[in-house]
């Protein structure tokens, strides 16, 4: 196919995109509840605004806190669309009924197996569970095989970790799923004696690449985003991808779905439609901004990531992780909490 024909076929899709999405540019207004990352929002309702002539409102908070809202809010709730980072709290309203079915369109966007067991929210982006680690401190080979490992004693002092991070809780929730709660608590309760405790994973990479522990469990963007900022020069770190369905591997689910009770319902299914819009998708892709993995079929990610087809997840289903709820007990339980 030559290039011309390929640059008339990307000015088709775009083109096509904004006449689905804009339905005559309708007015109105949008609440968005995001507990995604701004930067990456504010691109996105930007273009989304331009193309609709929708004004999108965000609010924007922690998941599990902002799931707490809406549930608090129940029918009430001045939220048309909530877009997360990690699928437990868009399970969480589901289970609760909070959520209006999405178009067949939308669902068959991304691969089927990111999205809601019942058709109520969209996956919209990936993320991977990896080891950040000190080049200076710790060789390859001296890398553990499995996230199991990390609760041995040999890595006593050696290991960091962010409990109170929203990213941690669907780690957890994946290893209770695989290995039932008395071993989730064991495996807890190791990590609490071997690990130094950071507020978030943007404190625990920042710590690895200074030295200031020799590893540390984070999602993988965070890495990414950090090596932005300080260039090769100034990276002193890498990042370790567990293998062979290892819990450590686990891919985290963003995704976006529409209240029932939103006010302007059409409005919002045509939000968490341009969400998993090829053109969405590859405005983050190419962004430099988000270092995540678009989850619409043919849109290559940023290529400081490690190719997609190429990690090797645990076997979960979005039902199977779960809505986080025993998660948060056992960090109490363990006393990283």
């Amino acid at each position: 196919m030559s290039l011309n024909i390929l640059k008339q076929a990307f000015q088709f899709t775009l083109v096509a995109t904004t006449l689905l999405l804009s339905g005559g540019a309708q007015a109105g207004s949008l609440v968005l509840y995001s507990a995604q990352h701004e930067q990456s929002v504010n691109l996105l309702t930007h273009d989304f605004e331009t193309l609709t002539g929708i004004t999108v409102k965000v609010r924007s908070g922690e998941g599990p806190e902002l799931a707490a809202q809406l549930l608090a809010e129940g029918h009430a709730s001045p939220a048309d669309v909530y877009f997360t980072e990690n699928s437990p709290e868009l399970m969480l309203l589901e289970e609760k009924g909070l959520f209006a079915r999405l178009s067949g369109a939308t669902l068959a966007a991304v691969p089927a197996r990111y999205n809601s067991p019942e058709g109520v929210w969209v996956g919209v982006l990936a993320r991977e569970n990896v080891l950040a680690y000190d080049t200076r401190m710790i060789k390859p080979a001296q890398l553990p095989a499995s996230l199991f490992d990390l609760a041995r004693p040999t890595w006593k002092g050696k290991i960091a970790i962010a409990p109170a991070d929203g990213d941690f809780l669907p780690l957890v929730s994946a290893v209770l799923a695989v290995k039932g709660e008395p071993a989730t608590l064991a495996w807890l309760e190791g990590l609490r004696a071997n690990a130094q405790i950071f507020d978030d994973d943007e404190g625990v990479v920042a710590a690895v690449n200074r030295g200031a522990v020799a590893t540390g469990i984070i999602n993988n963007y965070y890495w990414a985003r950090l090596h932005k900022q300080l260039g090769d020069s100034g990276t002193h770190s890498a990042l370790h991808h567990f293998g062979q369905g290892d819990i450590g591997a686990l891919i985290n689910v963003s995704g976006a779905g529409v209240l029932k009770s939103s006010h302007n319902p059409d409005a919002a299914q045509k939000l968490v439609a341009y969400l998993v819009s090829s053109r969405a998708q590859m405005l983050l892709a190419k962004s430099r901004v988000d270092f995540e993995y678009p989850l619409h079929p043919g849109i290559r990610p940023d290529p400081v990531l490690k190719p997609f087809d190429q990690l090797a997840p645990p076997s979960l289903t979005m039902r199977q992780l779960g809505d986080d709820s025993q998660a948060a007990r056992l960090l109490r339980q363990a006393g990283l909490l």
